[in-house]
């Protein structure tokens, strides 16, 4: 097997998804100039890399422990959203050379971690990297496997939602809030729904090698239950963190992606099971994802300029 060409790296880390770290490290970023006036570009950006490296860590990784148990083997429905990066199934990169691959991003993420946990107090970013890196990883890596236990979905709400926000406003800030904490929970909730909607497509191979995840759990009808729940129900953190006074008011400009979220719900309730129709909603999902963090980043940024 031939190792892969330059075009064939560039897929096995997933670049398109890295949305999912770069929304809430502008967000976070955003709340910490709005609420103190900080904002340091350098720090900025070591934040937005390491993160960046971190998920590329884990989706490559995910990529080879799904391997490993035949999951994305025996998937022969992926769409663009999920089965992986098919990078190992097409031969294009040898498995043991993604599994490198992901080790060589978590040592870079790691030393950036290191460097920016050396100029805040205490050890909050170790800690915030440690919890990443390790939940990231054991995701699919054995024996934890954790995404086939059914905790995939909150660690990844935790990582590239809550802790990533409050560490990207900590390393501007120095500072803590419990604030932040909960102004971060629609960015959880809607990373959570881009993963989800994206397990019903692999119901079948998930359910075959026993990648017991919530759509599997709860069967792909009742799931879309859940579905319904954590896209409105950002929509809803959001007016409720507005009216309680910790969120500008600004941030209801995340209303005009409404219909968009209406829309990929119709879809999911008729073509829950149907690979080719769900396509449309996992596009839209991983859009509002992108589209709601930056409209908070900029309501942010509006505040605090008014």
């Amino acid at each position: 097997m031939k190792e892969g060409k330059f075009k064939d790296w560039l897929a096995a880390p997933r670049l398109p998804f890295l949305t999912a770290s770069i929304v809430p490290v502008i967000f976070g970023t955003a709340l910490a100039w709005q609420r103190t006036g900080e904002f340091n570009p350098l720090y900025f950006f070591l934040t937005l890399v390491g993160v960046c490296l971190a998920q590329m860590g884990a989706n490559m990784a995910n990529d080879y422990y799904d391997h490993k148990t035949t999951d994305d083997d025996i998937n022969r429905n992926p769409t663009p959203f999920s089965g992986g990066s098919r990078v190992i199934q097409e031969g294009k990169i040898k498995a043991a050379s993604i599994l490198k691959a992901s080790f060589l991003c978590y040592v870079l993420g790691a030393i950036i971690a290191l460097y920016l946990n050396s100029i805040t107090p205490g050890n909050f970013v170790l800690i915030l990297a440690l919890v990443g890196f390790l939940s990231g990883f054991l995701y699919t890596a054995t024996p934890a496997m954790l995404g086939y236990r059914g905790l995939g979905e909150p660690l990844l709400g935790l990582n590239f939602g809550t802790l990533t926000v409050i560490g990207a406003y900590f390393v501007q800030t120095h500072t803590f809030s419990w604030e932040v904490f909960w102004i971060s929970w629609p960015i959880s909730f809607l990373i959570v729904a881009v993963l989800y909607i994206n397990q019903f497509p692999d119901y079948e191979p998930d359910k075959t090698v026993d990648k017991r995840h919530w759509v599997v759990r709860l069967g792909r009808k009742k799931a879309t239950y859940g579905y319904y729940a954590l896209i409105f129900g950002s929509y809803l953190w959001v007016i409720v963190t507005v009216i309680i006074g910790i969120l500008t008011p600004f941030a209801l400009i995340v209303l005009v992606t409404l219909p968009k979220a209406l829309k990929a719900s119709r879809i999911l309730r008729t073509s829950y099971d149907k690979i080719l129709e769900l396509i449309p909603a996992n596009a839209a999902t991983i859009q509002i994802h992108l589209s709601i963090g930056l409209l908070l980043s900029l309501a942010c940024v509006v505040g605090g300029l008014v």
